[in-house]
């Protein structure tokens, strides 16, 4: 492992699985963490969660967990503390990351009242990497990659275990990878994104740019200067928290900036 990746900070490869595929409405049954700190030593935990809400039959024909399974499980909110000591020193990686497990987590942290803040991490989406460079699928990529055939799939231990060792071998693979996170961040295209869903994204001078709707392509602060309303027919939509977090810190920076100028 020495040498194969250069790090700055501990990096956490972590999977989740679901009550369904909703990041706003469903919530976690099961989350499992690797995490990788600079001396080259990992750390291990699994979890499974009572998630308060009914499994869907949809999400325990993929990974085989019952209601049954989880009522006697901790909460989420009995664990965020520890979720908090896990994460909050450390950038993150997983698969499907971006679209998935990490919008489900912020959710389930925004639930608890937890300013999960991501804007100072790095995130890197082992699936990008694979989608830029060859198939399509977690077992598709453990087999190419590592030649093993993936067991136990939809289990958040075995997918974050596959996640893990299909990204060092990717890092070792593609010279055009660099060996730290932000490269490998930048080279995902995670950085041009403000939120998760990339509704709002930087544009090449750094400011935040609707990438959605009527506005797209226009800065968020100007439509926001123009059209107060929009910002409150976002804050009321059905978007995710996260999104609404960094609208909300760029309306409040545009007050301290007029507060300021005045």
């Amino acid at each position: 492992m020495s040498g194969i990746i250069s790090l700055e900070r501990p990096i956490v490869f972590f999977d989740i699985e679901s009550t369904g595929l909703s990041t706003q409405h469903d919530r976690i049954v099961e989350i499992a963490f690797i995490k990788l700190f600079p001396d080259y030593t990992e750390h291990r935990c699994s979890y499974r969660i009572n998630p308060v809400i009914p499994i869907s039959e949809e999400a325990t024909s993929v990974h085989g967990i019952t209601n049954k399974d989880v009522e006697n499980e901790p909460q989420f909110s009995d664990l965020v503390q520890e979720f908090i000591s896990i994460l909050q020193d450390a950038d993150l990686a997983g698969f499907n990351a971006l679209k998935f497990d990490i919008p489900m987590l912020t959710e389930e942290f925004a639930r608890c009242g937890v300013d999960f803040d991501l804007s100072k991490k790095h995130l890197v989406d082992v699936q990008l990497i694979f989608h830029k460079m060859e198939e399509r699928t977690l077992s598709a990529a453990y087999r190419f990659y590592c030649n093993k055939e993936l067991e136990n799939a939809h289990s958040a231990a075995a997918d974050t275990e596959a996640t893990y060792e299909v990204f060092l071998h990717q890092v070792k693979r593609y010279d055009e990878l660099k060996t730290d996170v932000r490269g490998i961040s930048e080279f995902t295209g995670l950085t041009k994104r403000a939120d998760l869903e990339g509704r709002i994204v930087f544009d090449t001078h750094g400011h935040e740019i609707f990438n959605f709707g009527k506005h797209k392509g226009k800065r968020v602060e100007d439509v926001f200067a123009a059209e107060p309303s929009y910002y409150n027919w976002m804050m009321n939509g059905d978007f995710a928290s996260y999104t609404k977090k960094v609208i909300t810190d760029i309306k409040m920076r545009m007050l301290k900036n007029k507060f300021q100028s005045s």
